[in-house]
C-alpha cells in the first residue's frame, strides 16, 4: 500500500506544483503589460524558447540596434536594452552579492517601474556612461539600513564606485527571482566599464496599443534585417517575440516538464502494484486450507477468483484515497509557503488528476491481482485441504 500511496501522492503533488509554477510565471509576465515586444539574439524556432535564454552567448544584437528600431518604428513609445552581471556590492561597511542590470533610461516607462526615493538615471547619464545606480529596496536595506535615503551616497560595485540616484518601489518576486534585490545602472556603463562587451542580452519595446503588436513586429524585423545586412533568403540572426508568444511557449514548456515529472512519479505506482501482487501471492499460500474448504463446500473457481480480486482492489483503492489526501495536503503546504515568500502562487489540484489516480489505483489492483486470484481459483480442493 505504501508504494501506491507514495505514487498517487507524488503524481498529484507534481501536477499541482506544476500548475502553481505555471500560474506564477504567467501572472508575472502579464503584469508587465500585453503591449511589449522582446528581441533576442540568435535565430530560434517560434514554438520553442529563444536560444539565448538557454545559456548560449550570442553577440549579434547591439545597443545601436535598439536605438535604430526606436527611431524608425513609429508605434514604439519606449524601449530598453538589457545586459546583466553579478558583483559584490559594499557601502557603510556592509557587503552584499547582488545582480546588476544594465538598462536604458526609459526602463521605468517600459516595465512600469516605480521610484520611491530620488529618481531614475537620465538619458545624459546613459550617453556619457556615468557611474550612477538605482537600488532595489532589499539592497538598500542591506547596505544602508531599512527605510534609509541613500541618494548621493557611494556604493562600490566590484572595483568601481557608483553614486546612488534613486531607490525603486517594492516589486516583489517575478518568476523565481526577487526584483527588489536588483540594482540598475546605465546600459552603456555596464557594457564598457563593468563587463567589457559591445553587445546586449536582449531588448524590449513598448508599443502604443496591443492592436499594433503584429504590425510593429514586422517593422522591427525589417529594420533589424537592414541593420544586420541580412540578404534575401538568409535566416535572421535575431528573434522577435510578443508577450503572447512568450506566454504560449512558457505554458507548453512548463506543461511538458510537469507531465514528464508526473510520469517518473508514476513508476512508484508500478512498484506498489508489484508489491501488492507479491503480498497476495503469499496470502494465497497461507490461506490454502481456507480456499480448499470453500471449494469443498461448493465455491466455484470464479467466486474464489473474485474474492482475491476484490481484496486486491480494496487495498489499492484505500491506498489511492490516502495518496490523494496526502497529495492535496502537501500541495497546499507548498502554496502556503510560496505565498509567505511573496510569490503569486495559485493552489490548484486538478479534478482530472484525482479521478485518474483513483482509476489507476483500481486498475493496478485489477491487473496485479489477476495472478494471485487465478492461482487461488485453480487450487485442487483435496490438495488444498491436506496442505500444511
Amino acid at each position: 500500500m505504501l508504494g501506491i500511496i507514495i505514487g498517487i501522492m507524488s503524481v498529484i503533488f507534481i501536477i499541482s506544483v506544476g500548475h502553481g509554477a505555471q500560474s506564477l510565471i504567467i501572472s508575472q509576465i502579464k503584469s508587465q503589460g500585453s503591449n511589449l515586444i522582446a528581441v533576442f539574439p540568435g535565430n530560434s524556432d517560434d514554438k520553442g524558447p529563444p536560444v539565448s535564454v538557454m545559456g548560449i552567448v550570442i553577440t549579434t544584437l547591439k545597443y545601436n540596434d535598439v536605438k535604430k528600431v526606436s527611431e524608425q518604428v513609429p508605434e514604439i513609445v519606449a524601449s530598453t536594452a538589457y545586459v546583466r552581471g553579478t558583483e559584490t556590492m559594499s557601502a557603510n561597511g556592509n557587503k552584499k552579492d547582488a545582480s546588476f542590470v544594465g538598462v536604458s533610461y526609459s526602463l521605468p516607462q517600459v516595465e512600469d517601474l516605480g521610484i520611491s526615493i530620488g529618481q531614475f538615471f537620465s538619458e545624459d547619464d546613459e550617453k556619457t556612461m556615468q557611474k550612477v545606480v538605482v537600488l532595489g529596496p532589499t539592497v538598500r536595506d542591506d547596505l544602508f539600513g531599512a527605510g534609509a535615503d541613500p541618494t548621493g551616497e557611494l556604493v562600490k560595485i566590484g572595483k568601481h564606485s557608483f553614486r546612488v540616484v534613486g531607490v525603486t518601489k517594492v516589486r516583489g518576486s517575478s518568476g523565481f527571482s526577487n526584483q527588489d534585490s536588483q540594482v540598475y545602472i546605465p546600459v552603456t556603463t555596464a557594457q564598457k566599464i563593468m563587463l567589457g562587451i559591445d553587445y546586449i542580452s536582449f531588448a524590449r519595446f513598448k508599443v502604443r496599443s496591443e492592436n499594433e503588436i503584429d504590425s510593429s513586429m514586422e517593422e522591427i524585423k525589417q529594420v533589424l534585417r537592414a541593420e544586420h545586412d541580412t540578404k534575401f533568403g538568409e535566416a535572421d540572426d535575431f528573434d522577435v517575440r510578443s508577450q503572447k508568444q512568450s506566454l504560449e511557449v512558457l505554458t507548453k514548456i512548463t506543461g511538458a516538464i510537469t507531465l514528464f515529472l508526473a510520469a517518473i512519479a508514476a513508476i512508484a505506482l508500478i512498484v506498489g502494484g508489484i508489491g501488492i501482487m507479491n503480498i497476495m501471492l503469499v496470502a494465497v499460500q497461507e490461506r490454502t486450507r481456507e480456499i480448499g474448504l470453500r471449494k469443498a463446500v461448493g465455491a466455484k473457481n470464479k467466486q474464489i477468483m473474485s474474492q482475491f480480486l476484490i481484496e486486491t482492489m480494496f487495498l489499492t483503492t484505500i491506498a489511492g484515497v490516502f495518496g490523494i489526501i496526502m497529495g492535496i495536503l502537501f500541495s497546499y503546504l507548498v502554496a502556503v509557503i510560496a505565498r509567505a515568500l511573496n510569490y503569486e502562487w495559485e493552489f490548484s489540484v486538478s479534478i482530472m488528476s484525482i479521478f485518474l489516480s483513483v482509476g489507476v489505483s483500481t486498475a493496478i489492483g485489477l491487473v496485479f491481482g489477476l495472478i494471485p486470484a487465478r492461482r487461488a481459483s485453480n487450487l485442487n480442493p483435496i490438495s488444498a485441504l491436506s496442505y500444511e
